[in-house]
């Protein structure tokens, strides 16, 4: 009886499948260092927002009202807790602003109340955000979470966060960061060869950017 030969290991397919895998990696990744787990942010785990399952994707009918009126429940409701926890509330109003867009991309907003609801909430929201006590990695972490929202933004409802950025960064050394980031992307968005030039989602966060950074 012949013994058994194992079988040589397939080598991996090194062609045009994999050269392309090579460049399917997001413009901006968060560095190691930046990516905190969950529980790192306190009792942002434990705590059950009832706002979170309001706010589903495509959670609400063409109907703007309803929608409105959620809102103003979770800005509400965000703002008691931070009477006791800023750093949570911070957490919950980063939930909610992620969750926006996505819950009210059928609901009809040609009357233009909807969109003035969501703009009054981010300015209601953003204090709660920079307001927080918390350290700068979960800081980052936020801000990566609110940058990835607001860059998935559709319609778009949290367009105008990007008006907020230079008060989210809070600190000058975290917005310089984020100005130098952006800055070589919006010039290239703004240039003036067509071949170069299209939209950014970020263009109006360089200017708060630079703010921030050089306030006198």
């Amino acid at each position: 009886m012949r013994p058994s030969r194992s079988r040589p290991k397939e080598e991996p397919d090194r062609g045009t499948a994999g050269v392309a895998k090579q460049f399917q990696q997001p413009a901006f990744q968060v560095p190691r260092y930046f990516r905190i787990a969950p529980s790192d942010t306190g009792n942002a785990g434990a705590y059950k927002w009832e706002f979170k399952p309001r706010f589903r994707r495509h959670a609400f009918g063409w109907k703007s009202q309803p929608a409105i009126q959620r809102i103003k429940q979770a800005q509400s409701e965000i703002k008691k807790v931070a009477r006791k926890d800023p750093v949570l509330a911070a957490e919950g109003a980063v939930a909610l602003i992620e969750r926006l867009s996505p819950a009210l991309e059928k609901v009809d907003g040609s009357s233009g109340a909807l969109g003035t609801a969501v703009n009054h909430a981010l300015v209601d929201l953003v204090p709660v955000i920079a307001n927080a006590p918390a350290d700068s990695s979960v800081r980052a972490a936020w801000l990566e979470r609110l940058w990835a929202a607001h860059e998935a933004d559709q319609m778009p409802y949290i367009e105008a966060m990007g008006d907020h950025w230079g008060d989210l960064c809070v600190s000058i050394e975290v917005a310089s960061s984020w100005a130098d980031r952006l800055t070589g992307i919006t010039g290239m968005a703004l240039s003036p060869d067509p071949n170069r030039r299209g939209h950014f989602h970020g263009t109006s966060a360089c200017p708060m950017l630079e703010r921030r950074r050089n306030p006198f």
